[in-house]
């Protein structure tokens, strides 16, 4: 009895070692995925320039009338008959989606559809008809007509310039649009450190398999498991860059800074707040605005978990790589509309 107790003893023993062996290269893998060990700064380059870059408009109010007076500021409508009104549906059961009587002026002023993508991960929007439930049951078909874009499969454009990617799938239906509004909820986000308008017209647009391709930089049409996390930002950026390009940059972007949770509106269940809501940005430079509002989370009350969530994703590369492709600049004039 005494060695079976001893051999029982052994076994264990040698287990828990396999397992701390197994961790620790776990720990590794995702540390190689993430971009390797990244030492927490909290300090912070700011990017706004008195008399160069990009225009940036904002208010810190957010409100149907807010919305629609910063849409006007941009002082350039979308061209076509046909525009498509980018956001997220939000995954169940209560993740900070955009609020649709938040938003429903301003779809309806400028007749705009609703699309989105299916998911690549599972969830309750990976498949069409349960996407298609999300969206109404979140309120979205009440505002507006809604499409999955990809409900009907994949298509391609050209990637110019790219470092990972030479093509870009999206949802089939993209083609039939002939401009775009990206309304994004900036909030952090699990592998790309912050979500906000480059990662609406990548990862967003994107096709279920598009998703994996750039999750991957190009490896996968399947899985959006296993990419290295410096190339998956650098690949956003480029898929991002496809979409300007395939529009001929008739799009144009607002990001709403409110329920500033470390997680994405594909978490059902985000993490509490502890940035207080900061307002709306506008801009048609998608690079500038989701840098404005990263300078603006530097500057918040209680950023040190959204920071940590950003430094810890260096999150920035995908801006620096979108100025480097010439997505956008990283430059910017602020323009406040409010007073």
């Amino acid at each position: 009895m005494k060695r079976i107790v001893k051999w029982i003893a052994i076994a264990a023993g040698v287990l828990l070692v396999i397992a701390g062996i197994g961790g620790f290269f776990l720990i590794r893998n995702m540390q190689s995925m993430m971009g390797g060990e990244v030492e927490l700064s909290y300090t912070h380059e700011q990017h706004e320039q008195e008399n160069k870059g990009s225009t940036v408009y904002m208010t810190a109010e957010i409100t149907p009338e807010a919305l629609m007076e910063i849409y006007t500021a941009l002082g350039t409508g979308l061209e076509g008959n046909q525009t498509a009104v980018k956001l997220s549906t939000g995954e169940p059961p209560a993740s900070n989606y955009l609020d649709p009587n938040l938003i429903k002026e301003l779809v309806q002023s400028v007749n705009g559809t609703i699309v989105e993508c299916n998911t690549a991960y599972g969830g309750s929007r990976s498949e069409t008809a349960m996407h298609y439930q999300v969206a109404e049951d979140h309120g979205f078909t009440e505002i507006a007509d809604v499409v999955i874009m990809d409900e009907d499969g994949s298509a391609t454009i050209p990637v110019e310039g790219g470092t990972h990617l030479k093509e870009n799938y999206v949802g089939a239906h993209f083609p039939e649009y002939d401009g775009f509004l990206v309304l994004s909820h900036f909030k952090g986000h699990a592998m790309a450190g912050f979500g906000g308008a480059i990662k609406n017209i990548s990862i967003g647009i994107g096709s279920a398999e598009g998703k994996c391709l750039i999750h991957t930089a190009g490896s996968s049409h399947d899985s959006p498991w296993g990419g290295e996390q410096n190339a998956f930002l650098e690949s956003m950026a480029e898929a991002g860059k496809s979409v300007v390009d395939a529009l001929d940059g008739n799009i144009l972007f607002i990001n709403v800074m409110n329920h500033l949770s470390i997680d994405c509106d594909c978490d059902g269940n985000p993490a509490e707040p502890d940035i207080h809501d900061i307002g709306i940005l506008a801009s048609a430079d998608p690079v500038a605005l989701d840098q404005a509002c990263v300078d603006l989370i530097y500057q918040a009350e209680g950023r040190e978990a959204l920071v940590s969530r950003m430094e810890s994703r260096n999150a920035e590369l995908v801006l620096e790589h979108g100025e480097e492709i010439g997505l956008g600049s990283r430059s910017y004039q602020l323009k406040r509309i409010d007073g």
